[in-house]
């Protein structure tokens, strides 16, 4: 009877961590934000948003002419710029 007993004392600590294990679980596989049908997601959806071009320089010695990469992944001539963004970035 002592070991039942002893078992049953440790029951609502297991109850307690597996109801704190599955609300975490809940709130980690359920999406904050959820994109409806008819409105298309934002390319740029959370860096330099008070910005209308999302533009980095950075300076390095002189390896060749200038290149500028796509991080739109609009481009056709990917990894390079081709200006398909340009659409985009005013929304």
């Amino acid at each position: 009877m002592d070991e039942a007993y002893n078992s049953l004392v440790f029951a609502p600590w297991i109850g307690t961590a597996i109801a704190v294990g599955y609300a975490v679980y809940l709130k980690l596989k359920t999406p904050d934000h959820k994109v409806s049908a008819d409105v298309k997601p934002c390319v740029n959806p959370g860096i330099k948003k008070e910005t209308d071009r999302v533009v980095d320089v950075i300076d390095i010695e002189n390896l060749g002419p200038k290149a500028a990469f796509c991080r739109c992944w609009r481009s056709k001539k990917f990894p390079y710029c081709d200006g398909a963004h340009t659409l985009y970035n005013k929304h």
